[in-house]
């Protein structure tokens, strides 16, 4: 039965979408392997006993025991490769406004629309696509100037 509940869980977690694929396979499999010995628990009498260890619960503790450490070693190569990842991420974030707000150039007065509601004038602020400050282009050669950057680093 037990092994039928955590089959369920893990479907049910993966209909939810609260499990990523990338582990739903490892978790079936695991599923699937309790399954059948929950049914049958001779079985890991005969395989522990196939294995040379004393009892089927001591292997069960054992393979436990692993999977945990399996897991906790990839949780912690999964975290540290996230965190290096954040850090490139806002490294490049800052440089990229260091670079907009070095090349942007300050709106002249004269560019903007009087804004709708204010006494006296019907108007909405607009600017135009080529007076932007921080247009597309700007944003791409930053890119490039980081990607070159990052390159140069390597």
């Amino acid at each position: 039965m037990t092994g039928l509940a955590v089959l369920a869980c893990i479907v049910e977690l993966l209909r939810r979408q609260q499990l990523r694929e990338k582990y739903a396979a490892l978790w079936l499999l695991i599923g699937l392997i309790i399954a059948p010995l929950g049914f049958f628990p001779t079985w890991l009498d005969s395989i522990a006993n196939k294995l040379g260890v004393a009892s089927g619960v001591s292997l069960v503790l054992f393979a436990g025991f692993v999977l945990v450490l399996l897991v906790t070693l990839h949780l912690s190569w999964e975290s540290s490769r996230l965190e290096a990842e954040t850090r490139t991420l806002a490294e490049e974030v800052a440089l990229i406004r260091t670079h907009l707000a070095q090349t942007a150039d300050p709106m002249p007065a004269s560019a903007v629309k009087p804004v709708a509601g204010t006494p006296g004038t019907g108007g909405t602020p607009d600017r135009d696509a080529d007076d932007s400050a921080g247009s597309d282009d700007d944003i791409t050669a930053a890119a490039t100037t980081l990607s070159d950057d990052r390159e140069a680093r390597a």
